[in-house]
């Protein structure tokens, strides 16, 4: 049994629950959404965002209709963040499968993502739970402002780990928060306890997106992009931005700033990347994450369900550790 296996072992029976009305969400009549949708749940992933809904909730109570809606509308809402993500980024795959606008075109993905994000909103209506309605309304927003200020970043050529950090708790950390507080939330947790579970989610998030961010500098076909891709598109992440802040002078400031705004040469690129793997930028982000990562541990430490929080515990070094 490998490490994700056992983080889902002591949620099987509630993961078969939820598979079983996500599966149910993307079935069609129509032959082309039929076809796109089998496109997306073949490429279903590792369910990192439900699995942590629902050992959240599992740790404060027992798993209601409203946990697993909340857990399917998080998941159809982050499916659709993806398919409107490859259109923006015009990237043609994604963990090595091609995206869905890379197959069916952009007219189709675009329309796509607009009926995943309804369904998302038709989930959290069905669980009857203002509360729930309200975060993931929130959530929608936040992750659209986070591409947002992505796009916009490039325009200026001020290097700054704070805009890097405000993009990423939008874009990727809002999605883990938001899981973490809603297990909480759908079994009536108490406020105190929502909120820590908030914070554990953002810390997770921030760990996970680092960790996303390093594997731009190493070539492996199964991410599904080369190495530099970011900077190709202008995005400075947290290696080069730790080693610009560490080694640093004015030449490699001035050529990061050129990246930044999406005028560098692929020789370019090329001279930053390894700038940033021989001056530390990699190992600084590890170094980060080990330290996000220690506070994750710190706010579980005292959870009553030992199962529960071996598997949160393993959920965290699995976040930093993973290969893909």
């Amino acid at each position: 049994m490998n490490q994700l296996e056992q983080i889902k072992q002591p949620i099987a029976a509630d993961l078969v629950r939820f598979n079983e009305i996500f599966d149910g969400t993307l079935k069609h009549p129509n032959p082309l959404l039929h076809r796109v949708f089998q496109h997306i749940l073949m490429r279903k992933g590792k369910l990192m965002r439900p699995t942590l809904l629902l050992l959240s909730a599992r740790e404060f109570g027992q798993p209601t209709e409203a946990t697993y809606l909340s857990a399917v509308m998080l998941e159809l809402l982050h499916t659709a963040s993806l398919v409107h993500d490859d259109v923006v980024d015009e990237s043609d795959e994604r963990r090595g499968q091609s995206a869905v606008h890379s197959d069916f075109g952009n007219n189709v993905a675009v329309l796509v993502g607009d009926y995943l994000l309804s369904s998302s909103l038709e989930k959290a209506a069905e669980t009857g739970n203002m509360r729930i309605v309200e975060h993931i309304s929130r959530l929608g927003k936040n992750l659209a402002s986070g591409e947002i200020i992505q796009l916009s970043n490039t325009e200026t050529d001020i290097l700054s780990e704070e805009t890097y950090f405000d993009v990423i708790r939008l874009k990727t950390a809002s999605l883990f928060i938001e899981a973490a507080m809603l297990g909480a939330i759908s079994v009536g947790a108490d406020e105190t306890a929502v909120q820590r579970m908030s914070r554990f989610g953002e810390i997770i998030g921030l760990c996970f997106q680092i960790k996303d961010d390093i594997f731009d500098y190493s070539a492996n076909s199964d991410i599904g992009k080369p190495t530099g891709s970011d900077m190709a598109e202008g995005k400075l992440t947290l290696p080069a931005l730790l080693a610009l802040k560490s080694h640093g002078n004015d030449a490699w400031r001035a050529l990061a700033r050129k990246v930044k705004t999406c005028l560098a040469s692929k020789d370019d690129i090329a001279r930053l990347v390894e700038f940033t793997k021989t001056s530390g930028g990699i190992e600084d982000s590890y170094t980060v994450m080990e330290q996000l990562s220690a506070q994750a541990r710190a706010l579980i430490s005292d959870f009553r369900q030992e199962e529960i929080k071996q598997a949160l515990l393993s959920y965290i070094d699995f976040v930093s550790s993973r290969t893909i």
